[in-house]
């Protein structure tokens, strides 16, 4: 089953855009596809390959910061061929 994963990680510390940029490059590290936004980041992929990439990528980003906000939504479909149309 191929899958779309969304998430926006929010460090709640003044040294977020390091954290961020850092959490950014390791997603892009793991050879899925992948779209960012401002707002979010899109990754697309077999469920079975990329749901341990992303425990391993979320921990690490988790584990360097004192308090931070990890939101995650999971579609059961591949949607990186996705355009609006409005």
């Amino acid at each position: 089953m191929n899958i779309s994963v969304e998430l926006t990680f929010t460090p709640l510390h003044n040294q977020y855009r390091d954290r961020i940029k850092n959490f950014i490059s390791d997603l892009r590290s793991g050879g899925f596809t992948i779209s960012e936004t401002p707002l979010s980041t899109q990754l697309y992929g077999p469920f079975d390959a990329l749901m341990p990439f992303l425990t391993k990528t979320i921990k690490t980003a988790l584990g360097e910061d004192e308090k931070g906000i990890m939101h995650l939504k999971i579609y059961n479909a591949d949607r990186s061929e996705y355009v609006s149309d409005f």
